[in-house]
């Protein structure tokens, strides 16, 4: 196999497998625990706004997920799950220490990493993006 499918492969398998961890802790937002159940767990940890940032996290993760599974605006998604990620390094991991057993960063930090990759790399080349950004001249190529 050269670098290239190599590369190809390493972005594909990335994007599907961190779209469906996104995807699947939105819909446990939205199914589980309930945006109302979010929105007061929001506000037990001291994030800003819950009643608001609850639901807009539960989308981002459940249509970001989505969206970075087929390849659909990969690197906008990617940066704004990012920016999710540090927003819940910060207000709610960080003191905890690195464990995730014991409420600490190591997934959100992975999860962040990830999406940053992502969101430098874009989608590659087997995603929605190439199809409809790919061409040779596009003034959108930076978006696939």
């Amino acid at each position: 196999m050269n670098q290239s499918r190599l590369t190809t492969t390493a972005i594909t398998v990335l994007r599907v497998a961190l779209g469906f961890l996104f995807a699947a802790h939105g819909w446990q937002k939205f199914t589980e625990w309930t945006i109302a159940g979010t929105q007061a767990a929001f506000t037990q940890m001291g994030v800003p706004a819950a009643n608001v940032s609850a639901p807009f996290v539960a989308g981002l993760e459940l249509a970001g997920g989505i969206a970075l599974i087929l390849g659909v605006l990969t690197r906008l998604v990617a940066a704004l799950l990012a920016v999710n990620m540090i927003g819940a390094f910060f207000l709610v991991h960080a003191s905890a220490g690195v464990f995730a057993d014991k409420g600490g960063y190591e997934l959100v930090l992975l999860l962040g990493a990830a999406a940053l990759a992502l969101a430098l790399t874009g989608a590659g080349r087997v995603s929605v993006d190439r199809v409809l950004f790919g061409r040779k001249g596009s003034k959108l190529a930076v978006l696939a």
